[in-house]
């Protein structure tokens, strides 16, 4: 897609019953700022400002269930992040509000579940 006004940028939004606690969440994690909040809406960019992720707040947002349960919310995105360390991410992510997923179903991936509920997954590089 092209853009007719100078500068370009991209990004995805996600739902969340608080938008200002999951932009926290995710910009400690990103080590991103802060770049926009207001109420219902805040916004997290990297430092050279091309991409973004918006978090708005939802009513009767419901987290989805993971893994996938009939009858229930089902995952409609994550976000996965490559790592080097995958026991340091972990306990990083965990210490910043992140839940360990129960299933964990590859040896150099960890699901775990941001203050919402969403799903996301640490990847390490094995090059």
């Amino acid at each position: 897609m092209r853009s007719r006004t100078s500068g370009m940028w991209w990004g995805t939004a996600v739902e969340a019953p608080d938008p200002a606690l999951l932009a926290r969440f995710y910009a400690g994690l990103l080590e991103w700022p802060i770049v926009h909040e207001e109420p219902g809406t805040a916004v997290v960019a990297p430092p050279q400002g091309a991409v973004y992720i918006v978090f708005q707040e939802a009513a009767g947002y419901r987290p989805p269930t993971w893994p996938p349960v009939d009858g229930e919310q089902r995952t409609m995105m994550h976000l996965d992040f490559q790592v080097d360390d995958l026991d340091a991410a972990v306990a990083e992510a965990v210490a910043m509000g992140a839940v360990l997923a129960p299933d964990q179903p590859q040896d150099h991936v960890r699901v775990l579940f941001d203050p919402a509920g969403h799903p996301f997954c640490l990847c390490r590089d094995d090059g």
